[in-house]
């Protein structure tokens, strides 16, 4: 009989916690995010990794050289860089990016390949909306058509530019 007396006063006891519990919850204000309405004031840290992109400048141009070191660093093969010869005009031949493509749906956002680029060439952005219907639609293109690899300006270039 004394058992019955403890478990019926301790199962009261939890069930006052719980709806005491329950009663400051409810007094507290609402903190729900109601997201596709407010998705302009949606803010993401600066560090979220959301989708890798490629910078372009004003010309079309860019950094990455079509090396291939971020496609072997990628450890589940994310990263597709095609490459393709071109001959300059003083007859030597030179391998540049023709495609760099990027499946953000098999991504595991690891960075490895925006910390291994030399030339920093690609970096992520804080977009986080990727539904689609298809999953072909999650294959992107990461350099734009028509671009091209940017030239280094030479040192001496560079200091008489600095020097103005």
């Amino acid at each position: 009989m004394i058992n019955y007396i403890k478990d019926l006063v301790s199962g009261i006891w939890a069930l006052l916690q719980g709806m005491y519990i329950t009663m400051l919850n409810f007094c507290r204000p609402k903190i729900t995010e109601q997201y596709p309405e407010n998705r302009g004031k949606k803010v993401m840290f600066e560090r979220f990794r959301g989708e890798l992109v490629m910078e372009h400048n004003e010309n079309n141009e860019h950094k990455c050289s079509g090396c291939g070191i971020c496609q072997m660093n990628c450890p589940n093969n994310t990263i597709k860089i095609i490459t393709k010869q071109v001959t300059l005009e003083d007859g030597k031949t030179k391998k540049v990016l023709d495609q760099y493509l990027y499946d953000i749906g098999s991504c595991t956002f690891c960075s490895l390949c925006t910390q291994s680029c030399p030339q920093k060439a690609i970096s992520w952005t804080t977009n986080f909306e990727h539904a689609v219907f298809t999953r072909s639609k999650l294959v992107k293109q990461l350099n734009k058509p028509g671009s091209k690899v940017a030239e280094k300006k030479a040192p001496a270039a560079a200091k008489a530019e600095g020097a103005n």
